[in-house]
């Protein structure tokens, strides 16, 4: 028996990245997909990987921060597999800018697209989720604070104080609320940052290494299996041994 067999999980941010990588990961492990992002053309490969490999998923192109949009999300995972037992909230976006120099377009596109979208996905799933469910949030190394990251450090700590508050409030349900809080991830995010900047990172990282996506994708399975049944409210970092040494 797969570890997810007869689960539903809507991962968003799934077209590429950690998002890709835990979608196929849980497809493997006997998952029911609703991956989820806003760039259709590579969302619908990640279906084709995916069934290409034997499993079952659907692609919905979604924008988190829209409301309306992420009602529909909801109702088109149920009408397509009637129930849910896990949502992954790992769609996010980065604008940096050192404080003097960000815009306040930028920090308000960020907090609506990692804080906002969080909030939202997690309220309308939450609401049709089975007694028994798990809710993974996103945040970052960079809640401990990164020059450059002002707008993208607050709002993943404000997914922190989400993800505690969400754990708390579905108990009741026996529903699990947890967060993962990647390091560097080898992933076209970290591939965008100069090249500068990048090597600084990664020499911080005590392992030695940008970590693969699919290391997040594990930190995802554990914490939805049921060997995790009573970790709730907790943030994991996963990021190479970097935060224990800032």
């Amino acid at each position: 028996m797969k570890r997810l067999d007869g689960k539903t999980a809507i991962i968003t941010g799934a077209a590429a990245g950690i998002g890709e990588a835990t979608a196929r990961l849980f497809a493997a492990q006997g998952a029911k997909v609703v991956a989820c992002d806003l760039a259709q053309e590579p969302l619908d490969a990640v279906v084709r990987a995916i069934e290409d490999e034997g499993g079952e998923a659907t692609a919905v192109k979604c924008n988190v921060a829209e409301e309306e949009e992420v009602k529909a999300l909801i109702a088109k995972t149920r009408e397509t597999y009637e129930k849910i037992h896990i949502l992954i909230n790992n769609a996010g976006i980065t604008r940096d800018a050192l404080t003097p120099r960000m815009t306040v377009e930028n920090w308000d596109l960020v907090m609506e697209v990692n804080l906002r979208g969080s909030f939202l996905c997690a309220k309308y799933a939450l609401a049709k989720m089975e007694r028994g469910g798990k809710l993974v949030n996103t945040a970052s190394i960079s809640t401990l604070g990164n020059k450059g990251q002002t707008n993208y450090s607050a709002s993943k700590m404000g997914v922190i104080g989400l993800t505690r508050t969400l754990a708390l409030e579905y108990a009741r349900k026996k529903i699990c609320v947890n967060c993962i809080a990647p390091g560097a991830i080898d992933t076209p995010m970290l591939a965008a940052v100069p090249e500068k900047a990048r090597a600084a990172m990664l020499e911080k990282i005590p392992l030695g290494e940008a970590i693969p996506p699919i290391e997040i994708a594990r930190a995802h399975l554990f914490l939805c299996s049921d060997e995790a049944n009573f970790i709730t409210g907790q943030t994991l970092f996963v990021d190479g041994g970097m935060s224990v040494g800032i």
